[in-house]
């Protein structure tokens, strides 16, 4: 089924005919956030004028362009960090662009629905002056749980944390439909939120396949080793990076000098694990590949691995969180190995093998025996692509952010008004 296919699913009783999309995304730029390229791109192929505004970085630094008939309006953001103050001042940078672009957008496109994705859940800012004086209808991409990160990141609650809570609040408040990427955060939809059933739609994050599908060729980024296990992500400090070079450092105490951990991605922590990389005599064994742009590099690395890991500890934020590294790594057909979190063996399900919540020692046992089982391996990996094929991928996700469109126009307060000018 393609995008294309399930355009007319969007009905309803509103069609996308002319019907035009603003997605405001701070997290990551557009096209490299997959999930919110391949929504934009789906609106797009339904028929949508679909504008999106997005942070410049990754290699994507042009502040406008027009790509597979989606206008990318970039901004700026400061440099990465971790600390409070590093969150603060990167939130009000964006939402200054965001602003000055939404009303640029709305004077040369006009816009009849806004879709902000967190994190952060301040985006409704942006949102709430169009909502109150033009009646657009507002859709929540509900991608993180900004509550539990924020705790999992800083281990604390505080004033930082009562506003995120009103910021959530009143972001629900304010959508009329919300888009929840598993069942953990639409319950939160339906409780913290306080909204109905039939306003929120769980539209998963599963990659389209017929772009993320094995391929050879990566041998060379074996590097010779006989054992090669992947990582691919955005490395944060809550991302267990630090726990996967732990138990790197196990696996070369064991005498497994064979094995090699590839780490792809980049982030605010890249150049600290880098570094306890090193003080931990790891370099030989560990390649730290960075931001990979080349999505057939990045598909052949993964294609080359023979398990790969998610090492995110449990916590409140990661037990209800959908790893898209799972997703993708299934795609791959590739055995995982992680930590029994919820929403972790939700989507996994005998793809998987699991160590008890944050047990070091017992993922690095689980680790090396799929490695010493290659048909194990094999049979998991057969699992993990039937379970995409025939659930998760994007083409099964499509038609329910088609439904969650219909159902934003309808109900919205600006329902009446989608095609008016936008002067």
């Amino acid at each position: 089924m393609t995008d294309a296919a399930v355009g007319g699913s969007a009905q309803h009783g509103a069609s996308p005919a002319g019907r035009r999309v603003l997605i405001i995304v701070e997290n990551l730029p557009v096209p490299v956030d997959r999930r919110v390229w391949m929504e934009a791109t789906t609106l797009r192929a339904a028929g949508y004028e679909v504008s999106v505004i997005c942070p410049m970085g990754r290699g994507q630094d042009l502040p406008f362009e027009l790509l597979e008939g989606v206008a990318i309006y970039r901004h700026p953001l400061p440099p990465e960090g971790e600390g409070s103050l590093t969150f603060v001042r990167e939130y009000l940078a964006a939402l200054w662009h965001e602003t000055r672009l939404a009303w640029r957008i709305r004077r040369e496109r006009g816009f009849d629905v806004i879709h902000i994705c967190n994190p952060p859940d301040l985006l409704f800012l942006v949102a709430a002056p169009f909502k109150a004086l033009f009646g657009t209808p507002l859709i929540f991409d509900h991608h993180d749980a900004t509550l539990e990160m924020y705790e999992a990141k800083f281990g604390r609650r505080g004033a930082v944390y009562q506003v995120l809570k009103l910021a959530e609040r009143l972001t629900y408040a304010l959508a009329d439909v919300v888009i929840a990427t598993n069942e953990s955060l639409r319950g939160f939809a339906l409780t913290r939120g306080r909204k109905a059933p039939a306003d929120v739609f769980v539209v998963r994050s599963g990659p389209r396949l017929k772009r993320f599908a094995p391929q050879s060729g990566g041998e060379h980024f074996r590097a010779g080793f006989a054992n090669v296990v992947g990582y691919v992500g955005v490395l944060g400090s809550q991302d267990g990076l630090d726990i996967l070079l732990r138990v790197a450092q196990r696996v070369v105490a064991q005498g497994r000098t064979d094995v090699r951990f590839m780490i792809i991605g980049g982030g605010p922590s890249l150049e600290p694990l880098k570094q306890l990389c090193t003080r931990m005599k790891l370099d030989p064994y560990v390649e730290f590949t960075g931001m990979l742009t080349d999505q057939t590099e990045l598909i052949q690395r993964l294609s080359a691995c023979d398990v790969c890991v998610a090492p995110d500890p449990q916590t409140a934020y990661s037990d209800v969180c959908t790893m898209n590294k799972v997703l993708e790594y299934m795609a791959l057909g590739k055995a995982t190995v992680q930590f029994d979190l919820t929403e972790g063996r939700q989507s996994a399900g005998d793809a998987a093998v699991y160590a008890r919540p944050n047990d070091e020692e017992e993922l690095t046992r689980q680790l090396l025996a799929l490695l010493a089982d290659p048909a194990r391996r094999a049979e998991m990996g057969r699992i993990g692509q039937a379970r995409m094929q025939d659930a998760l991928a994007w083409d099964h996700q499509a038609p329910k952010l088609l439904e969650a469109y219909a159902r934003a126009l309808r109900t919205g307060a600006g329902a009446t008004a989608a095609h008016r000018n936008p002067a």
